[in-house]
This record gives structure tokens, sequence and C-alpha cells, in this order.
């Protein structure tokens, strides 16, 4: 479909409301199947290349081994950044369909690599495609799924992230195991264990259609209204009823191709600084919470409690069971309770139980049970924190800037969290000493409590209300014709 020329003056649309009241369909279900799958994936991607399987194959070093992690969440980075801004211009479906494509040839390619240099290439690749998806995916939820549920879905799918770690260490310990496979097949054949995944989700995103949203305020009104009537009818075809609408609560938009980057400062630093500084703070903190601890529990369980690298890869799972669980059983509270409480509240709550952990462990009073026992906790509520990050970036800016703002804030914060592990691998040292560490459990839980109080204090009340109530689309007019945001020339 061509974008239509953007219109001489605004147009009505009812678009934006009827997406809001949608009742629950069948087609909320295939936005939820097809589209929140890319955390999965993500979390398989980061366990394979965590599990290491290539690097006798390859004749890697340990810091060879590292440094493809550090190039796969480069990739992330870069990916997010480029497609982040085309997700804006070109609109959500393409984009969704182009980045998982790119992670696709990526990582399929990757397990056939011969060398070093083609595994880095590669691995930087799907890292692009991955991190792409976090944009287009985040976006295209958001603009599809009624505000009553926005939260609750959300946060199950971006802890999703989890189902797929735990996906790729399975397929590790059983790929990666000599016994079954040749130690050059085994990680090959892992590799391809998303791509398999990936081919059946671009099915599926085949039937997933443009945000009716976003082409209205690109010009494309006429083809976006054919898209919710289908949607209207399928949902009438299941027996439920459409509410109904007044023509007073329809918004006026003109359309408008890009902000130029004075523009887009401008949204960031001067229409909505509070706003930026709250995103900013849940996606840096959570970042180096989850970096610091997730990249290095290994390392305790091994220098402090004497497990082997294979034991302690047990008790990989009930850490991200809980993990998983967090969002999952939580969510419905962020659309009930609220985004401000509920946000300010887990990050808290994460905080108090890692400094407990924190001041356990130095006193020598826990097992390696009880110490992932207490991971558990602290991650079961700062999973859900996190996962109301992204959310949050996503629903409190205006749908012309929103893929850039997840990839602007993502990358900050993947750069930011890079420095967690490094920290507290220098802590950990050769496990002779609990005070270093005990000292990074404090920073780590006052960098949380920061972020919970943030939350409390800028957070947004952005449950039930419809994206454009929470942040009015820049291209919205009233009705004689004046635009609502004054952008700068």
């Amino acid at each position: 479909m061509s974008a239509a020329l953007p219109e001489e003056r605004p147009v009505k649309s009812l678009i934006p409301v009827r997406m809001d009241r949608m009742p629950w369909s069948r087609f909320h279900w295939l936005v939820i199947v097809g589209l929140g799958t890319a955390w999965i994936l993500d979390g398989l991607e980061i366990q394979l290349v965590a599990s290491a399987g290539y690097a006798k194959s390859l004749g890697m070093s340990s810091a060879q081994v590292g440094l493809t992690s550090t190039i796969y969440l480069l990739g992330q980075v870069s990916g997010a950044l480029i497609f982040g801004r085309l997700t804006d211009k070109l609109g959500r479906k393409k984009l969704f369909v182009i980045t998982l494509a790119v992670y696709l040839i990526g990582s399929a390619i990757a397990g056939l690599s011969p060398n070093v240099w083609f595994l880095w290439v590669f691995r930087f690749i799907a890292g692009m495609g991955i991190g792409g998806e976090y944009s287009a995916i985040n976006s295209a939820i958001d603009e599809l799924i009624p505000g009553k549920y926005r939260g609750r879905v959300d946060l199950a799918i971006n802890g999703t992230y989890w189902a797929g770690a735990m996906l790729g260490a399975l397929g590790s310990f059983w790929l990666l195991d000599t016994d079954r496979f040749a130690e050059n097949v085994g990680w090959r054949i892992a590799f391809f264990i998303g791509p398999v995944l990936g081919l059946g989700i671009i099915y599926l995103r085949r039937y997933i259609p443009e945000s009716p949203r976003w082409m209205v305020t690109h010009g494309q009104g006429e083809a976006a209204e054919k898209i919710v009537e289908g949607i209207e009818r399928d949902v009438q075809a299941q027996g439920k009823q459409l509410p109904h609408i007044a023509d007073s609560e329809a918004w006026w938009i003109k359309a408008h191709e890009g902000l130029k980057p004075k523009q887009l400062a401008y949204v960031f630093f001067k229409l909505y600084p509070s706003r930026t500084f709250l995103g900013l703070t849940l996606m840096v903190t959570q970042s180096f919470l989850y970096n610091a601890i997730f990249f290095t529990s290994s390392l305790v369980l091994q220098n402090f409690y004497g497990k082997t690298s294979s034991s302690a890869a047990l008790y990989f799972f009930p850490f991200a069971l809980g993990n998983l669980l967090g969002p999952l059983l939580l969510g419905r509270f962020f659309d009930t309770v609220g985004r401000r409480k509920m946000i300010g509240g887990s990050y808290t709550l994460a905080a108090v139980v890692l400094f407990i952990s924190g001041w356990l462990f130095k006193a020598d009073l826990l097992t390696a049970g009880t110490h992932t026992a207490l991971w558990c906790v602290s991650f079961f509520f700062a999973s859900a924190g996190a996962s109301a990050g992204y959310l949050t970036v996503s629903e409190i800016f205006p749908l012309e800037v929103r893929g850039q703002a997840i990839s602007y804030f993502f990358s900050i914060a993947q750069c930011f969290g890079a420095i967690g592990p490094l920290i507290f691998g220098i802590l950990i040292g050769e496990g002779t000493d609990r005070v270093p560490l005990f000292w990074g459990y404090v920073l780590a839980s006052a960098i949380m409590l920061f972020g919970g109080l943030v939350a409390f204090k800028f957070g947004v009340d952005a449950e039930g209300k419809a994206l454009e109530d929470i942040a009015p689309p820049l291209s919205s007019y009233d009705e004689h014709g004046n635009q609502l945001t004054k952008l700068p020339v």
C-alpha cells in the first residue's frame, strides 16, 4: 500500500477511540501471539550466547566469549536506534516484519560460522533485529490493544523474555551434551531454535494489520477505516457488543511526515521533561540491576558456595521462573491499582529484598539454595517493574515519537547496564571476601530504590486511559483548526 499525501486540512476521526474501547476478541489474541514473541527470542538468544557452546569449536578465549555477548548487545543498541526511527516513519507493520527477518537471517547464518569473526558479524546482525523488534513491537502492541488491558498485556509479553531464557537453557543442556551431539554440531543446531520459531511467527504476522492509529496520522485514513471496520465485524461475529461512541469524542488529525531533530528535542526536553526523566530512570535502573545480578549469579554460586559451572546452571531455572511469574501474576494490578503505585512498589520491594539478601550473604547465613530463593523473590517484583518500564516509555509520549522514545531509552539503558557486570565481577573476585560484594548489593538496592521513588513522584497515572488522552498526537488539532501542540519550526 502506497502512502497517501498528507492532508491539507485536519480530518475528523473516531479511530483512536474505537480502537481503545474495542471489546477483547480473537484479534487481540492474534496480536499477543504474533507480536509478543520478540522477548522470547531475545531471552533465547542471550542464553545461547551465554552458554558458550561454540567457544571450543572456534578456538575462542574467555575474553572472546565475553566479547561475543558485548557484540550482540551492541547490535541491539544499533538496531533499536536505526529501526526505532523507521518504525515512526514507515509504520509498525513494515518494521516488525523487517526486524524479524533481520534476526532470522543473522541467527541462522551465525550457526554456520567457520570462525570467530564470522560469528561476531552475524551475532551483531541478529542483535540488530532483536533491538529493532523492541521499538516496532512495543509501539504496535500499545496502539492495537485496548487501554483497559494494555498494562497487563505489555507486562505479560515483556516477561516472556524469561520463558525464552529457560527454553535456551534447556536447549543448551540437551544440545551441548557431547554424548548426544558432536562438539562442533550441537551449538550450531541450538542457533537454529530461534529462526525455526521465527518462521512460524513471521507467518502469523502477515495477518496483523498496520496500526490504524499510525495510519491516520500519515494520511491513510480511508485504509485505516477499512481495517477497523474489519476488526469490528469480527468482534460482532463473536457475539460481542461494540460500545457507543459519541461523535464529540473524535480527534482532528492532520497528517505530517517525520520530525526534525530540533522538534524531537523539544518533545523530550521541553514538552515532557519529567516524563523523559521518569522513562530514563526506570530503564537505566532496571538495566543495571538485571545485568549486574544476572550475568554474575553463576560466579557467586561457584566462588562463594562451591558449585561447579554445571550445577550452578540448575539454579538458573527457579531464578528465571520468579522473573516470569512476576509480570504474569502482578500485571493486572497495573491496570487496577495503577501504574504509579505498582511500579514504585515493585521497584521498592525488589530493592528491600535484595538488600536483605546482601546483609545475610555478608553474615554468611545463606546457602546456595536460600540465596537463590531470595533472588527469586526480589526479581519477582523487579521483573514486573522492569516490564512496566517498557510499558511506561511506550505510552507516555505522542504516537509520532513512540518508536524513537523506546529506542533511545532502551539504548541508553543498555549502555549503563553494561557497567553492572563489570563492577560486580570485580567485587566478586576470587570469592575470598564477602564484604566487597555486599556493598555491590547495597549499591544495586539503592539504585532500584531510587527508581521506585522517582516512579512514586513522577509516575503517570495511565491505567485505563487511551493513548491519546495520556499524550495527544503531535498532529492533533482542535475543531477550529488550531494545532494542540505547537512545535518549533
